[in-house]
């Protein structure tokens, strides 16, 4: 493997993650956080623009090329974009859940790849259940969006054992922080269970 293409890969990676990062601050400015809200704080930016560089770095390594190559790394702005925005001000929003949601539909509907559709169901209605039973202070819809996407984009078996995980993940995090009856960020969970499968499938 070329080390320069390694290395292109990996600044691909870190520069669509960056991305992410000033996306996220800048649709924040304008978003005052609930008082009921999970608290805010400050993501962990250049963490996270080195964690997806060095998932390019991975990508390009192991052979990945072409289309797949740009969808990942275009996965990664979004998902940064995800994590950086629940910490900041404790939303989700929907540019960031809904526009990718709705370009993997629409490109699976037109290729009918019908699981992507049914996967994404599946996952969706047991959080959309949690969102309901909780009126959106135990599980937001913001999250609802994200494990749909997370749905779509890894399948329903693989999205529902990380998104488990990402739950008892969050639960003892939040416990061993002392703030089990307070809401938290759960974002950056899900981000994580999305990332490592996609970033590891095949690999």
């Amino acid at each position: 493997m070329n080390v320069l293409i390694v290395l292109g890969v990996a600044a691909a990676f870190g520069a669509a993650a960056l991305g992410g990062v000033y996306l996220a601050r800048r649709i924040c400015a304008g978003i005052t956080p609930f008082e009921d809200g999970p608290r805010t704080g400050r993501p962990p930016a250049s963490l996270l623009v080195a964690v997806a560089a060095a998932a390019g770095a991975f990508e390009a390594w192991r052979g990945v090329t072409g289309a797949e190559l740009v969808i990942v790394a275009a996965l990664a702005c979004v998902l940064v974009a995800i994590w950086c925005s629940d910490v900041r001000c404790g939303i989700v929003p929907d540019a960031f859940t809904l526009v990718p949601l709705a370009a993997v539909i629409i490109t699976a509907v037109a290729l009918q790849q019908w699981w992507v559709v049914a996967s994404a169901a599946i996952v969706f209605v047991p959080f959309a259940g949690a969102a309901i039973a909780s009126r959106g202070r135990g599980m937001g819809w913001g999250d609802v969006k994200l494990v749909a996407l997370g749905g779509a984009v890894l399948g329903y078996e693989a999205a529902i054992l990380g998104f488990g995980l990402a739950c008892a993940a969050a639960v003892l995090v939040a416990l061993a922080r002392r703030r089990g009856s307070e809401p938290i960020a759960f974002a950056p969970y899900l981000v994580a269970a999305i990332a490592i499968p996609l970033v590891l499938r095949s690999a």
